[in-house]
C-alpha cells in the first residue's frame, strides 16, 4: 500500500503513482491522502503536475505533466463501497498554463492503467485465470469493466501486449464502458438529430454530427473543412486559420448540445471554447478501400474510417479510446456523419451483437468492439471495448515546493491523524 503522506524536512510530500495507461501518462493518488477542502486540494494538485500561467512555454517543467493535454491527468482512486464496483476513480484534468482543473470528463486511456494500481495497492486481489475489476468513474456516473491475464491468481501480468503509438510489450487490459450513451448530455444525440447545420461566422452551413458516447464529441467532414484526415498533427496545429475555425465549430456544436457544468450551469460560448476537455472534436474521412483479392492479414490492418482528433485544444498524437469509443458508436449510428463516410462498416439489426469497427489515426489503427442494436429505428450503444497496454513507471514521494501554509497543515494532519 501506498505511504501516508508526509512532512519532510519541512515539505509537504505526497505517494504517488506515475502510470501509463494507452498512450496517456499521469499520477494515480489515493483519495484518501489528499485534503477534503477543494481548494488546498487544487493546489496540491497544480503543485504536484507543476500546472501554472507560463508553464506551457517550459512544458511543466517543475512538476510531472508535460505540457500535453495526454499527460496532464490525475486519477483519485479508492476502494469502491460495494454498489456493484471494486474501484472508485475521478479524474482531474489539469493544463499546461491554466490554474483552472476539469473535473468534466473521464479518460478511457489512462483507465487502462487503473487495474495495475488496484492490484499494487491491494485494493484487488488477483484471480486464476482472469481478474476483472469493476471501475466506478465519479466524473460522469459511468462503470467501466476492466480484464488483466493473472495466470495462477498470481501478479505479474505478462507484458506481452503491443498497441499503436507505444513502442514495446506491456502488460494488457482489456476494457469494456457499459452503457456508455449520454453520460456527459443525457442522450446519444443530444440535440436529438444524427446530424446538424451549423450557420454562423466561418462556418457556412457546415454539416456535424454530434454524439455522446464516453464523451460528447463533434464529428467533422474532413473535406469540409479544406483537410484530409491524412495530416501530420503538428502540421494541423501549425495551421492557424483551422484552428481557430475548428474551435468557433466547437463552440456553436456545444451549445446545441447544451453541455453544462458539474453544478448544471450551461456553459457559455466562451467556456466551450476554451475547454480542455468538452466537447472533443474530429476530422473524418473514409478508410482506405481493400485492394481485390487482399489477405485476411491486410483486413485487419485496413480500417472503415480514417480520424484526426483533437484533445480539444491540441491535435492528439494518435487517438483517445474515449474519443475512438465515440466514433465506432457514431459509425453505426444510421444516418451520421461517421456512418455516411464510413467504408464498410457493419450495419445495426434489431438483435443485439458485437461490431468491429476499426479508426486509422497518426500512429496506427484502433478497433473498437461496440455492442449495439436498432430498436425501432433507434440506434442503441450497449457497450464499447478496447485492448490497451499500461505500466507502472515509478512509485514514491513527490516534493510539493512553495505549497501554502494552509496546505501543509493539511498534509500534516492527514499524516498524524491515519498513522
Amino acid at each position: 500500500m501506498l505511504s501516508l503522506p508526509r512532512i519532510h524536512r519541512g515539505v509537504a510530500e505526497i505517494p504517488v503513482v506515475h502510470v501509463r495507461g494507452g498512450t496517456s501518462t499521469g499520477v494515480v493518488l489515493s483519495t484518501g491522502h489528499l485534503p477534503t477542502e477543494n481548494r488546498l486540494r487544487d493546489e496540491l494538485l497544480r503543485l504536484l503536475m507543476g500546472a501554472r500561467p507560463g508553464a506551457l512555454a517550459t512544458r511543466q517543467i517543475s512538476g510531472l505533466g508535460r505540457g500535453h493535454p495526454t499527460s496532464n491527468k490525475v486519477f483519485l482512486v479508492e476502494k469502491a463501497d460495494g454498489d456493484g464496483a471494486d474501484i472508485e476513480s475521478t479524474l482531474a484534468q489539469l493544463a499546461a498554463d491554466k490554474m483552472e482543473i476539469d473535473w468534466r470528463v473521464s479518460c478511457g486511456n489512462l483507465t487502462a492503467a487503473l487495474p495495475l494500481f488496484a492490484l499494487d495497492q491491494g485494493l484487488v486481489e488477483p484471480e486464476d485465470p482472469v481478474t476483472r475489476i469493476r471501475i466506478f468513474n465519479t466524473n460522469t456516473g459511468g462503470r467501466m469493466h476492466a480484464s488483466v491475464r493473472t495466470p495462477g491468481g498470481r501478479l505479474p501480468i505478462p507484458s506481452d501486449t503491443e498497441i499503436p503509438g507505444v513502442a514495446g510489450a506491456f502488460p494488457g487490459v482489456e476494457l469494456s464502458w457499459l452503457e456508455p450513451s449520454g453520460q456527459i448530455t443525457g442522450a446519444l444525440l443530444p440535440t436529438g438529430r444524427p446530424v446538424d447545420v451549423l450557420d454562423g461566422p466561418d462556418l457556412d452551413g457546415l454539416e456535424v454530427s454530434c454524439v455522446d458516447v464516453a464523451v460528447p464529441m463533434v464529428i467533422v467532414n474532413a473535406f469540409d473543412v479544406g483537410k484530409t484526415a491524412d495530416e501530420a498533427p503538428h502540421e494541423l496545429e501549425l495551421d492557424g486559420d483551422f484552428m481557430a475555425r475548428l474551435g468557433k465549430i466547437r463552440r456553436a456544436a456545444g451549445l446545441a448540445m447544451g453541455l453544462r457544468d458539474r453544478d448544471g450551469r450551461p456553459l457559455t460560448g466562451d467556456e466551450i471554447e476554451a475547454s480542455e476537455t468538452v466537447p472533443k472534436i474530429c476530422i473524418i474521412s473514409p478508410g482506405p478501400p481493400s485492394p481485390p483479392g487482399s489477405s485476411e492479414e491486410f483486413e485487419e490492418a485496413s480500417s472503415h474510417l480514417k480520424v484526426r482528433y483533437f484533445t480539444p485544444q491540441s491535435a492528439h498524437r494518435s487517438l483517445a479510446v474515449s474519443g475512438g469509443s465515440c466514433l465506432a458508436a457514431a459509425a453505426l449510428i444510421p444516418g451520421s456523419l461517421a456512418h455516411r463516410l464510413s467504408r464498410g462498416a457493419p450495419s445495426l439489426s434489431a438483435r443485439e451483437s458485437e461490431h468491429l469497427v476499426r479508426m486509422a489515426h497518426p500512429a496506427g489503427v484502433l478497433t473498437a468492439r461496440v455492442r449495439a442494436q436498432l430498436r425501432f429505428g433507434i440506434a442503441e450503444i450497449h457497450q464499447v471495448g478496447y485492448t490497451r497496454s499500461a505500466q507502472i513507471l515509478i512509485r514514491g514521494y513527490v516534493p510539493l515546493y512553495g505549497a501554502s501554509d494552509d496546505l501543509i497543515r493539511a498534509v500534516h494532519s492527514i499524516s498524524t491523524s491515519r498513522a
